[in-house]
């Protein structure tokens, strides 16, 4: 096969190949996390806007991320928001400032997709809480 040929089918390949290898990362759910990264810092500033809409109420908000290799959250997403109102940009605010340490199972550092759900206005009772964030679980994260 002529070299060029040779190359250009390696070329095509790869770019093929890189999307998929992108949608096969490893989605964790939060529980399970922990066999993977382990939150460093358990306080974080967030930016809260001035004129905030419909956060008097309890409710929640799930943001989406990936962890990379370094800890820091990556391609940060919000998906839900129960009810609606500018719960999501403070959760988004939040998640952006965490940061993680490999578990000592990663030890290769290895990025996987999760998902965190921020509770507003929540009782302090966990059962309470567990109640205002249900409405934000995000599917097809595995244990």
């Amino acid at each position: 096969m002529n070299p060029t040929v040779r190359r250009l089918a390696l070329a095509t390949l790869l770019v093929v190949g890189l999307p998929a290898m992108a949608q096969s990362q490893q989605r964790v759910d939060p529980q399970h996390l922990f066999d993977y990264w382990i939150l460093l810092n358990h306080s974080v500033d967030i930016d809260i806007p001035n004129s905030a809409s419909g956060v008097t109420k309890p409710g929640c908000a799930a943001v989406s991320y990936m962890i990379g290799s370094d800890g820091v959250p990556r391609e940060l997403k919000v998906e839900k928001v129960v009810p609606k109102g500018d719960f999501g940009q403070i959760a988004l605010s939040a998640v952006s400032n965490f940061r993680y340490g490999p578990s000592l199972s990663n030890k290769n550092h290895d990025p996987v997709a999760t998902y965190y759900v921020v509770p507003f206005n929540a009782p302090s009772d966990p059962a309470g809480q567990q109640q205002v964030m249900a409405p934000c679980r995000l599917a097809g994260y595995a244990g």
